[in-house]
């Protein structure tokens, strides 16, 4: 495959752990690549942002499973390019079950400029979303609706 995204990550993202794959050019003109993974507490995302900013990644991907992916975007979006992928269209091969695999199977997606990322809303639009349904839910629990 062709190299598209010089400098690409992927992030395998659960509820306690990311499994984080880099991908860069090898001093021998090769591809190398580097696997690792990070906490999902706020110290160890940025201690992924750091590694992320040390490796020169430009560009970073994750499949969008449940809620887990959204501290980690939070943590990344001012200093990354996101793509947030359907893992649907990322579909698990055959012979891919560990987290590792998934992180490089992803990033080599994203190397070769094969994923297309969903819509994630801008910040200001999350948050908005994120009080109205705060204030939804509120509401609802109150006898009578609103106070």
């Amino acid at each position: 495959m062709d190299v598209i995204v010089e400098r690409p990550a992927a992030l395998d993202v659960h509820k306690e752990q990311v499994t984080a794959c880099v991908r860069f050019p090898a001093p021998d003109g090769s591809r190398a690549q580097e696997v690792h993974q990070f906490n999902t507490t706020v110290g160890g995302l940025l201690v992924l942002h750091d590694w992320l900013k040390a490796y020169g990644v430009t560009r970073v991907a994750m499949e969008a499973t449940g809620v887990y992916w959204k501290p980690v975007w939070a943590i990344l979006e001012d200093d990354f390019e996101l793509l947030l992928v359907n893992a649907r269209e990322v579909k698990n091969l055959p012979g891919r079950k560990t987290d590792v695999k998934d992180a490089e199977w992803l990033c080599q997606l994203l190397e070769a400029g094969l994923l297309r990322a969903s819509f994630v809303p801008p910040n200001p639009i999350r948050e908005l979303r994120s009080r109205s349904s705060r204030r939804r839910s509120r509401d609802a629990s109150t006898p009578g609706g609103r106070c």
